[in-house]
C-alpha cells in the first residue's frame, strides 16, 4: 500500500523513516554507512521545511518497507548549487531551479527487486506541477541507476566528479511555476 504523506505525517513517523533508509543503505553494494539517526533528525526535518515536501511510503503487514521523497529544489539551497558548480552554465539554466528535486528512494533489502521502486517513485511524482525532475545516483551499473533508465530518465552528465551522475527527467507538464 502506497500512502502519500505532508510533513506532519513524514515527522510523525522520522524515526521507522531512519531505519529504513539504513537498512537500505548498508546493503551490499552501498559505499558509505548509513547514518539513521542524522536522516530522522537533521536531514528529513530540514527537507521538510522545504516547499512543495512530497513523501511516499509503502507498507507491508504493517511494516515501512520503503519510501521516496523529494521538493521543489532552488538555487541557493546546498544541492542545486553544488550540481550547478559541476555542470555547463547551460544545463544549469536549464534544469536547475524550480526542479522537482528527488533526495530519496529508500527499499528494504528483503523487499527490493518485486518492483516497489518503481511503484514508490511512480507515486512520488504522479500530479506534481514541474515540468522537470532531477536526482543524483552512482555513476557506475547498480540497481539503482538501471531503475531510473527504465523509468525514462535521462542521464545529464554521467560523472558529477564525485562517483555520482546526474539524471533528470523532462515531464512535459507546461511551465507555470
Amino acid at each position: 500500500m502506497i500512502d502519500v504523506l505532508d510533513r506532519t505525517a513524514a515527522l510523525a513517523i522520522a524515526p521507522e523513516l531512519g531505519e529504513v533508509f539504513a537498512a537500505a543503505f548498508s546493503a551490499p553494494g552501498y559505499d558509505d554507512e548509513p547514518d539513521a539517526e542524522h536522516f530522522a533528525t537533521d536531514q528529513l526535518p530540514t527537507h521538510a521545511d522545504r516547499e512543495d515536501f512530497r513523501l511516499v511510503t509503502a507498507r507491508a503487514d504493517g511494516r515501512l518497507t520503503g519510501f521516496a521523497y523529494g521538493f521543489t529544489g532552488r538555487r541557493g539551497q546546498w544541492w542545486p548549487d553544488r550540481i550547478a558548480e559541476a555542470v555547463s552554465a547551460e544545463l544549469a539554466d536549464a534544469w536547475i531551479g524550480g526542479h522537482f528535486e528527488v533526495v530519496e528512494l529508500a527499499v528494504r533489502p528483503d523487499a527490493q527487486r518485486n518492483g516497489l521502486g518503481t511503484e514508490l517513485m511512480t507515486a512520488l511524482l504522479s500530479g506534481l506541477p514541474h515540468r522537470r525532475a532531477l536526482l543524483t545516483t552512482y555513476s557506475d551499473d547498480r540497481p539503482a541507476p538501471r531503475l531510473y533508465r527504465r523509468l525514462g530518465w535521462q542521464v545529464l552528465v554521467p560523472d558529477l566528479g564525485w562517483g555520482s551522475a546526474l539524471y533528470g527527467l523532462d515531464r512535459g507538464v507546461p511551465e507555470g511555476r
